[in-house]
């Protein structure tokens, strides 16, 4: 039943998006004077849909994609008599009708970010965006460097006061490689060296240090210990066993370490402080035994809504910033300072989905403007057979100023063909095997 949930809400999310994709190339190719044949939701033989004007819509049987086929578009086509035909367009028309397709995806990230920014919008704290140091493992990387719970990151790699966003950034790219980080400590600073390592499970770079920030409870399982002992969603932790509690990874640490013991919890509800006992029970998570209170937490955000002008400005930034991130992936990736594990494929993105849409629509408005920019920056890579190739194909031939020769663009569009297969057949395979390992 989950493997169907999953995938339904896995058409969900990728149907919006390659609708909204399909359509940027149709309406710049009707804008354009061009025939389109075909617009098709999926790929295969079609299974129903409706004709209109000279544009078979259609729904095909593999669902997973979908085209826009305008007369003369193939290479393998050859030339066409039809002044409509896209081959016949000049190149500045046909570049405007290729780039539409990842040019919608990005508006789609960019506007749905905005309305979720208008509706609820998670203001960071003070200690968020001055990188103040809440916990540090022991033994991590960060410890080895000599840095401590309560230090402030004051520059990172050449940033200058850097907001947790780009410690996180800069330990994900840099596993095995040396980055220079400096802190503040009480009146003095202190300037060291920091080798993030590699974190298998996730394929990024992690330097074991979490910030310094109120940590609330998110949501509490039911008939888990923490709900015997009155723990509620929204109440704010402020110590455990006397210990000050100033990081989500703080709490899961001490209840391992207190080995199932009775923990002692200092808690805020409504403003008001409250004391209560949690005895932790030993539950197989992933295949392994480990001690959990029941509890979900997370930093604390206060809860805000922005005005069009301020959300949109924020959804601009925020959708700039994450399409430097994916770039920065792929280059990592090529660098061998990223590990091919940390890509999702079809079952993790369902599994996403489907988390998502239990948590609301909010969630999985915010699902979907992420993979909807990943799906516009992977879209433009200069690869054949993804739009970024065709446009790449395009800009050479308006720099020589004559079009390359059919053979050379149905070697270069095979070539394309069986790296993205390769490059499928890779990541369905990892999803596998991360399924499989739990």
């Amino acid at each position: 039943m989950e493997f169907f949930e999953s995938f339904w809400w896995l058409l969900v999310l990728l149907g919006v998006m390659i609708i909204i994709h399909e359509l940027g190339h149709y309406w710049a190719a009707v804008l354009c004077d061009v025939k389109v044949d075909v617009f098709s939701v999926g790929f295969g033989p079609r299974l129903f849909g409706f004709k209109r004007g000279e544009t078979d819509f259609r729904f095909s049987a593999i669902l997973f994609g979908g085209y826009v086929k305008m007369t003369g578009e193939q290479p393998g086509e050859g030339p066409s008599e039809d002044p409509r035909a896209f081959s016949n367009k000049p190149r500045w028309q046909r570049l405007i009708i290729v780039f539409a397709g990842p040019l919608m995806n990005v508006i789609l990230a960019v506007a749905l970010l905005t309305g979720l920014y208008m509706v609820r919008y998670y203001k960071p704290s003070d200690s968020y965006m001055q990188a103040v140091i809440g916990w540090v493992d022991q033994g991590s990387p960060a410890a080895l460097a000599g840095i401590q719970k309560g230090d402030r990151v004051i520059e990172i790699e050449g940033r200058k006061n850097p907001s947790w966003d780009d410690l996180k950034e800069a330990e994900s790219f840099n596993a095995n490689r040396a980055i220079s980080v400096t802190v503040q400590r009480g009146g003095g600073t202190l300037k060291t060296t920091l080798t993030p390592g590699l974190d298998e499970q996730l394929g990024i770079g992690t330097a074991g240090w979490r910030e310094d920030n109120d940590v609330e409870v998110g949501s509490v399982r039911e008939g888990s210990a923490a709900e015997k002992a009155g723990l509620e969603a929204g109440d704010v932790i402020v110590s455990a066993n006397g210990t000050p509690i100033r990081s989500s990874y703080g709490l899961p640490k001490l209840v391992e370490e207190n080995k199932g013991n009775p923990i002692q919890v200092v808690y805020e509800r409504d403003g008001v402080r409250k004391t209560t006992t949690v005895t932790p029970t030993i539950e197989s998570v992933n295949g392994k035994n480990r001690w959990m209170m029941g509890v979900a937490i997370s930093p604390k955000r206060e809860k805000t809504s922005l005005g069009f002008a301020a959300a949109l400005g924020l959804s601009l930034e925020t959708n700039a910033r994450y399409a430097t991130v994916i770039l920065r992936f792929f280059r990592g990736l090529v660098e061998r300072r990223m590990s091919p594990k940390s890509l999702e494929g079809p079952i993790g993105i369902a599994r996403m989905s489907r988390s998502a849409a239990h948590q609301g629509v909010l969630e999985f408005a915010l699902l979907m403007a992420m993979v909807s920019l990943n799906l516009a920056v992977v879209n433009l890579l200069p690869i054949p057979v993804l739009d970024g190739g065709m446009i790449f194909l395009l800009l050479i031939e308006m720099a020589v100023r004559r079009d390359l020769s059919l053979q050379i663009k149905e070697m270069m569009f095979r070539v394309g063909f069986v790296f993205l297969l390769a490059v499928m057949v890779f990541v369905l395979y990892n999803d596998i095997a991360k399924t499989a390992g739990g």
